[in-house]
């Protein structure tokens, strides 16, 4: 399949039309009703600081739905616990900033460029993208972010800085979106701690498939998705 060249109309390819690896398209801005165009088609940016913008859509694609959520003995010790406060979207550019320089044992660590950072934080600010934060003794030590439509979270990084921080954070994330009635978290990429927590891989055409049955649907200007903190 060929590699596709954005131009300035809103427009993204063909969704089944992404080679192998899940690469679609090439170029664009990161303008909020690009990206959440993408989102709304199962399409994200993904690249490294220098690179174009790399648009990706990959099949398989790691999801996790919320009922399906399993908690380790330990994980539920430490929440049990509760030496950990969770807050939500009160440290959004600080937890992408972490997660920007947290090092990676899956998957590169450094593909959340300045221009990611500021496109995110714009996101974020029009009630579209949203962090939650875990704290110890007053400071941030792990987190998760990601994008909000309709019913589903899409999910883009995480870090910790304490063990079981990010998992705390996570955990507490997928209880919320139960508790408002999403559907689907979009993982995008396994991981070793995801699939224990009872995240599984699907085609590409099924995630689509998930993604109309939890309300999200091509659009530039989709509804917000119900989030509130």
């Amino acid at each position: 399949m060929p590699i596709y060249q954005l131009i300035d109309e809103l427009i993204f390819p063909p969704r089944d039309h992404a080679e192998a690896g899940g690469l679609l398209a090439v170029g664009g801005d990161l303008s909020p009703r690009r990206l959440l165009l993408a989102y709304s088609m199962g399409i994200f940016p993904w690249f490294s600081e220098g690179d174009p913008i790399l648009w990706w859509t990959p099949d398989p694609r790691c999801i996790l739905r919320p009922s399906e959520f399993r908690i380790n003995r330990s994980l539920a010790k430490e929440l049990k616990r509760g030496r950990f406060r969770i807050t939500f979207d009160q440290a959004f550019s600080d937890v992408m900033r972490a997660c920007a320089r947290t090092p990676r044992k899956e998957g590169p660590g450094t593909w959340i460029t300045d221009a990611m950072l500021t496109a995110y934080v714009l996101l974020h600010s029009l009630g579209y993208a949203h962090s939650v934060e875990c704290w110890f003794d007053g400071c941030l030590v792990g987190g998760v972010y990601g994008v909000s439509l309709g019913g589903c979270f899409f999910g883009e990084s995480m870090f910790h800085q304490m063990p079981n921080a990010s998992k705390a954070a996570f955990a507490t994330l997928v209880t919320h979106l139960m508790e408002l009635g999403y559907q689907l978290i979009d993982c995008q990429q396994p991981s070793r701690h995801l699939i224990a927590m009872g995240a599984r891989q699907i085609s590409r055409k099924e995630f689509f498939q998930l993604l109309e049955a939890a309300g999200v649907r091509p659009s530039t200007l989709p509804p917000k998705g119900a989030f509130p903190v």
